[in-house]
This record gives C-alpha cells, structure tokens and sequence, in this order.
C-alpha cells in the first residue's frame, strides 16, 4: 500500500476534526477528497504530512518521498523571491537547502516552467503573479520533487478554466506515471469525470472507492447530516480495547 491509515483521529485543542479514519491507497491511484464544509479534508492533508500530529490512530506511508500542495490562499505572495528560485526549492532533496542549482538543475527548472506555461518567468518575482500563475509556479516546484505520494489541497479553485485544465493535465501525468495522488476537491462533477477513486469524508469516512459507487445522492445526503450533526465541542472518544487483546 502506498498509504495506510488506522483509527485516526486528527483535531485541534482535543476536538476532532477527523474522526476514527480506516483508509488504505493502492500505489498510482488518483483519489479526490470530497465532503460538506468543515468535514475535515484539508485537517486530513495536515495529518499525512506530519504538520498535525494524530490524536489517535497511526498513519503509515512506508518510505514513499511525499510532496504537498497547501491552498492558494495559504501562499505568502508577498515573500521577496523570484520564480526560478522557489521552484528550485522542489530539488532540494537532492542539492540540500543551501546547494547551487547550474546546469542540468537550472535546465530542470526551466523543463519545470514549461511543462506548467511559464516559460520566461524565472526571473519575475512571486508578488507580480497572479493567484492562477502563482498556482502554476507551485505546481512546477511539484514536478522537481520527484515523490512517490502527492497531496493537493484545492488545487483548481479559483482558478480559469485554461489554468484548470493545465494543472488537471499535469496531474493525469502523474497518475500516468505510477505516483499515487490524493487531492482535495469541491467540483463533484470534475471529480466524476477525472477521478477514479474518491473519498467522501464527513469527520468519518462515509465511502471510499470507485467514484461511481461512493458519488451517490444516498452517500452525499448522508455526508451532509453527519456533518451538520457533528458537535464541535465533543471530547475525543477512544474506542475500547478489542477483547482479549494483551
């Protein structure tokens, strides 16, 4: 498995967000995450990326390299750095934080730009991007991180159409490529056509697996009550120990 997870449970000040999560990913699958507001997707992301530690449960990505892609809106746009230079942070787990990038990794970068339409903008700093060029910036950083496991927490959202559909092919590239992929979507439609496999999360996992089965109108519905149902303030329950267990 590319990603197991058991009896997770993920939240701030003790209140769950993610609630006693089972889940387990297949290397090169392409999943979306999906769910009411506050249903705890992007909580999950923080999860597997180790910025939220578990509450309870474990979570186990055996040795594969893993790359996130947080919100848009989560991006310091104004941080005084050009473009290459922050898409050349995606190498270094090969150069280090503080080793030169020439030759075949400047060529790297400039392959990365390209392959995201910003041939040219190496040199242009962050702040005089766009939300949409800004996200294809972070994408071309992705693409020099070379990991097994990716995370994208709202990738396409506010985005135009063409920057969409740039991204969505960048994406489809690495699940043609064997790299397991886990994103966080609210276009229910998008997720029909592009994802085969889904996640729809509402705190608990409501269903999980091929998209046309889990994408119901009963599954939805019910995502939506437990979701509105879930109290904020509720104490972290622990599930008792399964009998006869040492």
């Amino acid at each position: 498995m590319a990603l197991r997870i058991r009896d997770l449970t993920l939240g701030y000040d003790r209140h769950p967000a993610v609630h006693h999560l089972d889940l387990d990913l297949a290397p090169g699958s392409l999943t979306a995450v999906v769910g009411p507001n506050g249903a705890g997707k992007s909580t999950l992301l923080k999860g597997l990326t180790g910025e939220l530690a578990p509450l309870e449960g474990c979570i186990d990505r055996g040795v594969a390299r893993l790359a996130y892609l947080p919100q848009l809106s989560e991006v310091d746009r104004s941080f005084p750095i050009a473009v290459g230079a922050f898409v050349a942070m995606g190498l270094w787990h090969r150069v280090g934080a503080f080793g030169r990038v020439g030759g075949q990794d400047a060529a790297r970068v400039a392959e990365a730009l390209a392959a995201v339409g910003l041939t040219g903008f190496d040199k242009r700093p962050i702040s005089a991007l766009s939300g949409g060029q800004v996200q294809r910036v972070m994408f071309a950083r992705l693409l020099l991180q070379d990991a097994d496991l990716i995370l994208l927490d709202e990738p396409f959202t506010a985005l135009d159409i063409k920057t969409a559909a740039d991204l969505l092919a960048v994406v489809q590239r690495w699940h043609g490529q064997g790299r397991t992929v886990l994103a966080v979507l609210h276009d229910i439609e998008a997720v029909r056509r592009h994802f085969p496999e889904t996640l729809l999360l509402a705190r608990e996992k409501v269903a999980h697996g091929a998209t046309d089965t889990v994408l119901t109108a009963e599954n939805l519905f019910r995502a939506r009550q437990m979701s509105e149902a879930f109290d904020d303030t509720a104490n972290v329950c622990v599930r008792p120990a399964t009998r006869g267990a040492a």
